[in-house]
C-alpha cells in the first residue's frame, strides 16, 4: 500500500508540468504557457513500495478552449537507469527528500501496473487518501491470458501508444473527451480499457475513457 504523505513539493508538480507538457507531440496549447489546474486522477500500488504511481489529470486554460490532459507519473527516490528522455523533472519532497518524476508510461513498473489493473489483478487507490479505493475508476478485460509487459512506447500527435511484440496495444487517450451523459459502454472492437472521472471547472464532474486496449495476434 502507498503511504500518500500531505507534505510541500518544490517545485510543485503543476509547476513540472508547465514546462514538460509543451514538449509533448500531443500538446495541443498555444503559444504561451500552460495554465494548469488539478482536475482528478488515480493512483496504482507498487508491489515493491518503492515507487509512485499517479494518473493525474489537469486542464490548461491557456488557450480560446479547455483542454484536459492525462498525464501519469512515477516518483523514484533514484533516477530510473537509461531513461534520461523520459525525465519530466526532479522536486524536493518535504518528507521524502529528493524524488525524480518521469513520463509513467516509459516506466516499467507504472505499465505492469496498469495493465494488471485493466486484467483485474490491482484496483485503483484514491489520489489524496491512502489505503482508499477509487471506485470511479473502472477497468475491462474482455480476453484471455496476461498481457505482455514488453512494451514500445510511441508518441504522437493523438497519444501514447504502448505496443507489444505481439501487436497488442494499449492506447492512452492524453487529451481527454467527456463521455455523452447516460450508459457508459465500453469502447467498441476493444479488448480492454480504462475510463475515470475528472472535474469540470463549473464544479461538475465528466467522464470520459483514458485507455484502451486492442489484442493482436499471438506468434
Amino acid at each position: 500500500m502507498a503511504v500518500i504523505h500531505h507534505t510541500v513539493l518544490k517545485p510543485t508538480k503543476l509547476e513540472l508540468l508547465t514546462s514538460w507538457l509543451p514538449s509533448r507531440p500531443w500538446y495541443r496549447g498555444g503559444a504561451g504557457e500552460p495554465k494548469l489546474a488539478k482536475a482528478g486522477g488515480f493512483r496504482l500500488d507498487d508491489p515493491q513500495g518503492e515507487v509512485g504511481i499517479e494518473f493525474i489529470v489537469v486542464t490548461d486554460a491557456s488557450g480560446p478552449h479547455l483542454i484536459t490532459y492525462l498525464v501519469p507519473l512515477t516518483y523514484r527516490g533514484a533516477p530510473l537507469d537509461r531513461a534520461e528522455h523520459a525525465l519530466v523533472g526532479t522536486m524536493e519532497h518535504g518528507v521524502l527528500g529528493q524524488r525524480w518524476a518521469y513520463d509513467g508510461c516509459q516506466d516499467p513498473v507504472l505499465v505492469a501496473q496498469l495493465l494488471a489493473l485493466i486484467e483485474g489483478r490491482v484496483q485503483a487507490q484514491d489520489q489524496n487518501i491512502s489505503d482508499v479505493p477509487d471506485r470511479e475508476v473502472v477497468a475491462s478485460y474482455t480476453s484471455e491470458g496476461s498481457i505482455s509487459t514488453d512494451v514500445t512506447v510511441t508518441d504522437d500527435q493523438e497519444g501514447t501508444g504502448l505496443t507489444t511484440p505481439h501487436g497488442t496495444t494499449l492506447r492512452l487517450h492524453r487529451v481527454l473527451q467527456p463521455a455523452p451523459d447516460g450508459p457508459f459502454p465500453p469502447p467498441q472492437g476493444a479488448t480492454g480499457h480504462v475510463s475515470g472521472s475528472w472535474q469540470l471547472p463549473n464544479g461538475s464532474r465528466a467522464r470520459g475513457v483514458f485507455a484502451v486496449l486492442h489484442t493482436g495476434t499471438r506468434a
